[in-house]
């Protein structure tokens, strides 16, 4: 809900053109997005909601774009939360299925929201409810009607951070099972090298509100050895895009001083 937030206060706080525009974050958040709001206010000043807002909305953008640009006949969304890719994007949805993955009680709340909206589905846009405790990622895709035959892109944005490596070695493992050229774009923590004055004034309030809600921070990876473990689940790295690069992508000659958060680090491995 936060992430969805994020990405509606983009429109609704900063300069356009926007990094990404989307209109169903707000419809979809309801009536609880002014308390969200007035929390992140009473724990952030806005120069760190800018920089939060970039992030959420520039890994976004950049998922998207591979997505779009790229020559899959999938796309799977691991912890898609409040996603409005399916609505913001129908034309990419004429040629590819769309697998929403999120936990079942998070996944039901979605979508009695977009009943309640009235939001059209289609066959292409699926969604997959995962416990993790009890199901595997493989086994519910399969019974979602997953082809592990057609090239894939998983979007994996927002959540590596807070898993074990077992965790994030257990999903690579399992997209490196999918078939040649299919990827996954994801974003990671990076280490202390890459983080700014304002990535640790961030990570100074923001990590103990994620230990206390149970899913704390890990610990950063250096790109070197966030390439030895892509490799070592069957996967290499495609693309490693440094925060200079994508704020020169998407986020140059902005008057607002929007720009991501140097913390979260995004990578693109690939089946090889």
């Amino acid at each position: 809900m936060l992430a969805a937030v994020a990405r509606y206060q983009h429109r609704d706080r900063d300069d356009f053109p926007w990094v990404l525009d989307d209109p169903f974050a707000v419809l979809l958040v309801g009536p609880g997005r002014e308390q969200l709001e007035a929390l992140a206010d009473a724990l952030f000043p806005e120069h760190l909601q800018r920089q939060a807002r970039g992030s959420v909305a520039g890994r976004s953008r950049y998922a998207e774009d591979r997505l779009a640009n790229g020559a899959f006949t999938q796309y799977v969304a691991l912890g898609a939360g409040l996603d409005s890719l399916a609505w913001r994007r129908p034309d990419l949805l004429r040629s590819l299925t769309m697998f929403e993955v999120d936990h079942p009680a998070s996944q039901a709340w979605k979508r009695q929201r977009v009943e309640e909206l009235g939001l059209p589905q289609s066959p292409s846009h699926v969604f997959v409810p995962i416990d993790f405790e009890v199901e595997s990622l493989r086994t519910g895709l399969e019974a979602a009607g997953f082809d592990w035959a057609q090239p894939t892109l998983f979007s994996w944005l927002g959540v590596t951070m807070y898993l074990t490596d077992d965790a994030v070695e257990t999903t690579l493992r399992t997209i490196a099972a999918c078939a040649r050229g299919s990827e996954v774009v994801f974003t990671y923590r990076g280490d202390d090298s890459v983080i700014d004055d304002s990535g640790r004034e961030f990570l100074t309030i923001f990590e103990p509100l994620a230990a206390q809600s149970g899913e704390p921070i890990q610990p950063g990876r250096s790109a070197k050895d966030l390439e030895a473990l892509v490799t070592g689940c069957g996967l290499r790295i495609a693309a490693l895009p440094t925060h200079e690069e994508i704020v020169n992508r998407y986020f140059a000659g902005r008057a607002d001083d929007v720009r991501p958060w140097t913390p979260e680090c995004l990578a693109v491995a690939a089946v090889p």
